[in-house]
């Protein structure tokens, strides 16, 4: 048995993280891939829509200037 409670917390939130990573269904749970995609599309607006517009600015300017390495490379 273990006496420090948030080591057995942490030991917990690893073997729920490895079964899901390793294919694991979830306690018999089925995937809903519709489901995980509108999770997916909806994370991510959340995530621009908090984004300060700075930040934003910024991974535009660097998006853009990677594709243009990638046209002279290429």
């Amino acid at each position: 048995m273990c006496d420090d409670a948030a080591m057995l917390e942490y030991g917990n939130g690893v073997g729920e993280v490895a079964g899901k990573a390793g294919g694991g269904s979830g306690g018999g749970a089925s995937m809903d891939i519709g489901a995980s995609l509108s999770q997916l599309v909806t994370d991510s607006a959340h995530t621009i829509q908090t984004t300060p517009p700075g930040i934003l600015l910024l991974g535009l300017v660097v998006i853009v200037v990677g594709l243009m390495m990638l046209k002279r490379v290429f």
